[in-house]
């Protein structure tokens, strides 16, 4: 099919501000369109191919696209601050496709992270002519996903390299445009290349480069809890106006995990037609932020756990045929709800998410206080124990456990995605619970979640929690995780401190995960106090964390305790379908 290319098409928004947009169009008649945004320059053709995967594909489709760049990036006028005008920009944007001689007034949304949060923007603007959205690896609460945890903790490796690159194509205009310095600019390219660095800088709001530069980045570090500031970006009270149905698309190490099943439940529930919320699909894969591939240095899902393998781009062309196109029969051999799970290695069609036949269950743990390391006695056992007890470890956030795996970006080989935790289960500050030697397949699909009654000689501090599955020769491969900052035990929105020695009930959300352990396998459960660099280190002070030295920090000594008045619990949702496994 022959198509028009216009590139800087100059598309106005309301208050005067112009945004840049590349065109592809049939060359013939009028037709539907996708739209892209992003913040990421959409001519640079690496970033549009990662970010829209498949789109020549949906070109041959016979839909227009268009590729704009966000307000104050790349060729757009403006300002860019992350998420504030993408609401009405995206509306904007969409009116103006409706209008074009080349639109046939329908419009359909594409893309992935950032690309797929202005998706929801949009939508949640009831924009009467954005017809689907299809939003993967994204979000639609800014706190809980990227940028701080569900349990409070700042998002650190993945906040420092972030705004190290979006500050450096900042500087690249500003620069442009006769403002700034090439020393400011190099410093940033210097720490976008090579972020670790930042990590290690105390105070977190005052490294350098980054602070120096100010923007958003103030701001972010003035805001640790989710109040207003952040209440201003969460989308979730304005689903009552999304009218456009969604193809959300996950992956079990993508670190919106959480967001994408959370938002696919709550649409499902709380969209403003019926439409949206009998039309929401959901997808998930075993992967991670940057790769769809399912190949790990530590676990390979087989040779079906690709993006490509499983048709992803063949299942946008359906979506989008069936609401933009209106082909009433384009979705009917596919399922609402499509999942790969892991350990038997093989995609899954479900009907909703949770699954109907889930089976909550209580894995208690347990030891006689040594739970120390893969070595200790730790115990994770569906039998209620009968005897008290309690596990200790010094969390020192001057020596914080190291990231190994898990929902985050994969900066460095063995950084995210599923990896070999043997490592750091061999430190005294991580305890695991282990249970015993499976005769029987086990299938964990769904959310999962810790209940801890924990104690501390500090007044605040944090705890972790992953869920591994150890293989017979002893590998241990990381499933899902989750941290909870102990003052925000009541709700991200209020910071209450900890009396030391006093007993806390508190729970951890460890976000999802499908995945059968296998006869000869043993569920465990690793919990300990960090998980550095992907979050920052609880100071252990109840201080502003971002503000303090390493000098300021202080040492905490955790417990965790269990037994019949203290029933500390890792709950799993399990599935009972031997006959598929």
């Amino acid at each position: 099919m022959q198509h028009l290319y216009d590139i800087d098409v100059q598309v106005p928004m309301r208050d005067g501000v112009v945004l840049a947009a590349n065109v592809w169009h049939p060359a013939e008649g009028p037709a539907p369109t996708l739209l892209v945004r992003l913040p990421y320059g959409k001519d640079v053709m690496g970033i549009t191919h990662e970010v829209m995967p498949g789109f020549l594909a949906l070109l041959e489709a016979g839909y227009a696209l268009v590729v704009q760049d966000c307000r104050g990036t790349h060729r757009s006028e403006g300002e860019f601050v992350p998420h504030m005008a993408d609401r009405t920009d995206g509306e904007d944007t969409v009116a103006w496709i409706a209008d074009q001689p080349w639109s046939d007034g329908t419009v359909g949304m594409y893309g992935l992270s950032y690309a797929g949060m202005v998706q929801w923007e949009a939508a949640a603007t009831g924009a009467p002519a954005l017809k689907a959205i299809t939003p993967a690896l994204t979000s639609i609460d800014n706190y809980e996903a990227p940028w701080f945890s569900a349990g409070g903790a700042l998002s650190l490796s993945l906040v420092t390299l972030w705004n190290a690159m979006m500050y450096t194509a900042d500087a690249q205009r500003s620069l442009a445009a006769g403002e700034g310095t090439v020393s400011q600019l190099q410093q940033l390219g210097q720490a976008a290349l090579f972020p670790e660095s930042l990590n290690e800088v105390l105070p977190t709001a005052e490294v350098p480069v980054l602070a120096a530069y100010g923007k958003w980045w103030d701001d972010w570090m003035a805001h640790p809890s989710h109040d207003e500031y952040w209440d201003a970006m969460e989308l979730t009270p304005e689903l009552k106006n999304v009218t456009a149905p969604a193809l959300n698309i996950g992956g079990w190490y993508d670190l919106y995990i959480g967001q994408t099943v959370r938002t696919y439940t709550t649409a499902r529930q709380k969209a403003g037609s019926a439409q949206a919320r009998e039309g929401q699909r959901l997808i998930i894969g075993p992967w991670d932020h940057m790769s769809t591939t399912g190949v790990y240095p530590d676990r390979s899902f087989g040779p079906l756990a690709s993006a490509q393998m499983m048709g992803l781009t063949d299942l946008h062309v359906k979506f989008f045929d069936r609401w933009l196109r209106g082909d009433t029969t384009a979705l009917d051999d596919v399922a609402p709800v499509k999942i790969f799970v892991m350990g038997i290695d093989q995609w899954r069609d479900e009907q909703e998410w949770p699954l109907p036949d889930t089976r909550w269950t209580d894995f208690h743990l347990t030891s006689t206080g040594h739970a120390n390391t893969a070595d200790g006695d730790g115990v994770l056992t569906t039998e209620p124990p009968t005897g008290a007890g309690h596990d200790t470890y010094l969390y020192d956030p001057r020596r914080p456990v190291p990231t190994a795996g898990g929902a985050c970006l994969p900066m460095t080989p063995g950084f995210g995605g599923p990896v070999d935790q043997r490592t750091v289960a061999g430190r005294e500050d991580v305890l695991c619970f282990t249970g015993p030697v499976l005769d029987e397949p086990v299938e964990v699909t769904g959310p999962v979640s810790l209940t801890l009654f924990v104690s501390s000689s500090a007044v605040d501090t944090d705890f972790t929690a992953k869920l591994v599955d150890v293989f017979p020769d002893g590998k241990a491969i990381n499933l899902c995780d989750g941290i909870l900052r102990a003052r925000y035990r009541g709700g991200l929105a209020t910071e209450e401190l900890m009396d030391p020695g006093t007993v806390y009930e508190i729970t951890i959300d460890m976000t999802a995960t499908s995945n059968v352990f296998l006869p000869g396998h043993r569920v465990r459960l690793d919990v300990s106090s960090s998980n550095f660099p992907r979050y920052d280190r609880n100071t252990n002070t109840g201080g502003v964390i971002a503000r303090e030295s390493e000098e300021q920090m202080i040492p905490a000594v955790n417990h965790i305790h269990h037994g019949p008045n203290h029933p500390s619990r890792l709950i799993l949702p399990i599935i009972d379908r031997k006959d598929q496994q």
